[in-house]
């Protein structure tokens, strides 16, 4: 299974009238593959943001669907809201073997990137694999993928149930010694945190 996390800016105050054509195009039986979730994001970067988060089956799947993306004159089915848009590969980290699966989870979620230093994606891998199972018994993961595009990097995402809720959560997991992962704060060279929320077409919500 692949992942696409697509990132889309649009123009001020249009989100509402492009959701609608968003979800059209997403369920439409000519889009290959599956809409997992779609956030608007509300810290971070002040412009008007969706992250799209999209499910492949396979490589030729996802190629095809990213030629038809690229080459459309209304990408998603929103291209009169679109100022840009950017389309990034990402394959789950070995030690999630089940997919990911839509559901209610949140409402708050949190979007972290890291770029890694050259050569560091295995050690990060092992050491994610090895503190998950005590973290996630504090609040589900979402999922942590890996990029097979750009730089290396690995987006790791997660659900909470407010903000405040995620400060506790966080602090506890420090507290308890279980988080960060072995090998993982080193091996960042940039990061960053986007908090996202939901939108109305979500499945992932």
């Amino acid at each position: 299974m692949l992942y696409e996390l697509a990132t889309l800016t649009l123009k001020l105050h249009t989100i509402p009238r492009a959701l609608p054509r968003l979800a059209e195009y997403s369920n439409s039986p000519n889009t290959a593959g599956r809409l997992l979730g779609c956030w608007e994001t509300e810290h971070g970067v002040i412009i008007t943001r969706l992250l799209v988060l999209r499910a492949f089956e396979d490589a030729q799947q996802l190629t095809h669907e990213r030629d038809r993306l690229f080459r459309s004159h209304s990408p998603f089915g929103i291209g009169e809201f679109l100022e840009s848009f950017t389309a990034e590969t990402y394959l789950q980290f070995p030690f999630l073997e089940a997919p990911i699966r839509p559901g209610t989870y949140g409402p708050v979620y949190e979007f972290r990137t890291y770029r890694l230093q050259v050569g560091s994606l295995e050690p990060t891998m092992a050491g994610w694999a090895k503190a998950a199972p005590e973290r996630t018994q504090l609040y589900p993961l979402t999922t942590v993928m890996y990029a097979t595009d750009g730089h290396p990097r690995i987006t790791h995402i997660w659900p909470f149930p407010s903000l405040d809720e995620r400060l506790v959560i966080r602090r506890k997991a420090v507290e308890m010694g279980i988080w960060p992962p072995e090998n993982g704060p080193e091996s960042i060279a940039h990061a960053t945190s986007t908090i996202a929320i939901p939108t109305s077409i979500s499945p992932l919500n």
